[in-house]
């Protein structure tokens, strides 16, 4: 899915959604972050700022400088520890002294059969971690936070990553990067979980919601669209990856090249941790198998 071609913010400046919800584009734009991360910033008083973003001087100063008369920052919350996410959080709060919050550390919410992995070093992965983050406050899954005249739910949704929390506001959720109207969210093993990917929609799916505020990109507001798409996007790669394998094993760099043939040329390494995502579920489901230590360059048969 292409991306839309209205979505130009402007970068470093503070633009109201809705009452009580301004975002703040970062100045990181690549072909992983679009424009660039979206930092939100929730509250008309005590205000509370979600995804502080990368570690960038002048992105922390326009946050600071979006503190109005009368307002001050009360919470910082971190949906994932990817480094487009979270290492702004502690500079922040040196500054402002509100506390961070998030689901854990940078490894916190692996599934078991990921955790396996992690310690193949081997597999690879690793895309942008930031390792040392350590939140103050952990948020569970179905934590409520209550600031002034706001609330938001911690809804756990690893995929993307084990520690990756969506945050519920009303009716509208802030999905960061599982739900993202722009492209399909990265998963790349061990950090990212197709299994845990797929619950995690489901899991969005059985809630209406308005709205998605994600973080990278335009709002989306066709929300149960978007989630059948992300959905019937996987298992359509899934039934390619199957309908290749049935010809003979293959690795994930040469199911992604047979499969991912519009991909640009900077992407298709993503591309083919996407794939890896699949035949670790693949495995998992016991629709296929590693022929030898599953490392990002085994290859896989159908089962």
């Amino acid at each position: 899915m292409l991306p839309p071609d209205d979505f130009d913010p402007t970068i470093g400046v503070a633009d109201t959604l809705e009452p009580g919800l301004r975002r703040i584009v970062a100045p990181n734009p690549s072909p992983m972050t679009y424009r660039g991360t979206n930092t939100y910033i929730l509250g008309t008083r005590g205000l509370a700022v979600i995804d502080p973003g990368p570690a960038d001087d002048a992105h922390l100063q326009a946050i600071l400088s979006a503190v109005e008369p009368g307002q001050r920052i009360t919470h910082i919350i971190v949906t994932h520890t990817h480094l487009d996410h979270s290492p702004l959080a502690r500079p922040l709060a040196d500054r402002t002294g509100a506390p961070v919050l998030a689901f854990g550390d940078a490894h916190a919410g692996r599934s078991a059969v990921m955790q396996i992995l992690a310690e193949d070093d081997t597999v690879g992965g690793g895309e942008g971690i930031d390792e040392g983050f350590v939140p103050d406050t952990t948020l569970p899954d179905g934590t409520v936070i209550d600031g002034d005249g706001w609330s938001l739910e911690a809804i756990h949704t690893p995929g993307h990553i084990g520690n990756h929390l969506c945050l519920g506001w009303g009716d509208a959720c802030l999905t960061a990067d599982h739900v993202m109207g722009w492209a399909s969210s990265l998963v790349s093993p061990p950090d990212g979980d197709l299994t845990d990917f797929m619950a995690s929609c489901a899991r969005l799916q059985a809630r209406e919601w308005r709205l998605f505020y994600p973080g990278h990109g335009a709002p989306v507001t066709d929300t149960a669209a978007r989630l059948d798409w992300l959905i019937s996007h996987r298992l359509s790669r899934e039934a390619s990856i199957l309908s290749h394998l049935a010809q003979g094993p293959a690795t994930a760099a040469e199911l992604a090249a047979a499969i991912y043939t519009e991909t640009p040329p900077a992407l298709l390494g993503a591309a083919t941790r996407n794939v890896l995502a699949h035949l670790v579920d693949l495995t998992g489901k016991g629709r296929a198998e590693p022929l030898g230590a599953m490392s990002a360059n085994t290859a896989f048969r159908a089962l």
